[in-house]
């Protein structure tokens, strides 16, 4: 993920790592990298827990060196987010892992308890014994980062909320919504079959519908209004289908807008029709930059369709690091079929 505030020493870096994340990180490694003071992506993992297998921690290690490798950052920093018993062998071991891969690590830090400390600076003058204190939550390039909007999250479970379904009486509203939509859905496919006959037909008639909805559901969010519980529901229902599934993906630019379209999509449907909507958002959130919120909501995707083919493309392609920049927005095919070729 790009990332336009400048850093000029690891106290600014690990200030502006949140706003970079999107949440606080903690028991965590997260690894930046450089051109020069400029940021060109960052990159968090949960460190491994306790009794752990030492080779499939290594296998992570190698893993993880591999897609920060292809990055081609010409430095990275690796940062710690926890008790030293725990975050100094993750950190250390992944910077053997980036040794050996050829990447050149320009510092790893631990930060523990608002101090943090240097692995490769053994300077007294500016590392001391005991720690260098964290800038605090109102420094200068934390404001920064709020003024640009970008946001930090307590942790990575208010970031998994975001994506959260509903709850109450709203879920229960979305439930009657969905059996309406159902209904509405038999009763399309009926008459197609009454009216046409041919399969083709048929579904190019689903096609044509869900077509609509989709461009009123993005005219509804881009003059900042929402749709309501059928609409949602009708939406949600027609998606299901790959040749809307893939107008809507075709459609995806980042845009503040589409995310809250999809984010409110997904969050309100039934489990049953979570996948598309949920990747939509992971598409939508991957191309404006937004990686964890896009690992969020691909993670919901793939826990209600573990064998679904676009939450599995996505995963993939979040997975290798790939940047959202493999798309170009001015080449004239499809984009969905550009993404789907894209592995």
């Amino acid at each position: 993920m790009t990332y336009p505030i400048t850093v000029r020493s690891p106290s600014d870096l690990i200030a502006v790592l949140p706003f970079l994340l999107g949440y606080h990180p903690a028991d965590s490694v997260a690894v930046v990298g450089l051109s020069g003071p400029d940021i060109d992506f960052g990159a968090c993992y949960e460190i491994p827990p306790p009794g752990s297998d030492p080779d499939r921690v290594r296998e992570a290690e190698r893993v993880t060196a591999g897609t920060l490798a292809r990055q081609e950052s010409a430095w990275l920093v690796v940062v710690g987010f926890g008790p030293a018993v725990r975050a100094t062998p993750a950190v250390l071991g992944l910077v053997t892992a980036l040794d050996a891969a050829g990447v050149r690590v320009k510092d790893a830090l631990r930060v523990t308890e608002g101090r943090w400390w240097s692995y490769f600076c053994a300077d007294l003058r500016c590392c001391s014994p005991d720690g260098t204190p964290c800038l605090p939550p109102d420094s200068v390039i934390a404001a920064e980062a709020t003024f640009r909007g970008q946001v930090a999250l307590p942790s990575r479970r208010d970031l998994t909320a975001l994506v959260a379904p509903i709850g109450g009486p709203e879920r229960v509203a979305m439930g009657e919504a969905t059996e309406r939509a159902r209904k509405r859905f038999a009763e399309l496919i009926a008459g197609a079959a009454a009216d046409e006959g041919d399969g083709r037909r048929h579904a190019r008639r689903i096609r044509r519908a869900g077509q609509i909805a989709v461009r009123q559901a993005e005219t509804r969010y881009r003059s900042g209004r929402e749709l309501d519980a059928d609409e949602t529901a009708w939406l949600g229902a027609l998606l299901a289908d790959r040749a809307v599934e893939d107008y809507a993906l075709d459609r995806v630019t980042p845009e503040d807008w589409r995310i809250r379209l999809w984010t409110d999509v997904l969050r309100r449907v039934e489990r049953v029709y979570v996948p598309t909507p949920a990747c939509l958002l992971g598409f939508t959130a991957w191309r404006s930059g937004n990686g964890p919120l896009a690992r969020v909501a691909v993670d919901r995707a793939l826990a209600a369709e573990p064998r679904h083919h676009l939450a599995g493309l996505l995963h993939e392609v979040l997975g290798f690091g790939l940047s959202p920049y493999l798309l170009n927005p001015d080449v004239p095919p499809s984009r969905a079929r550009r993404f789907r070729r894209a592995r």
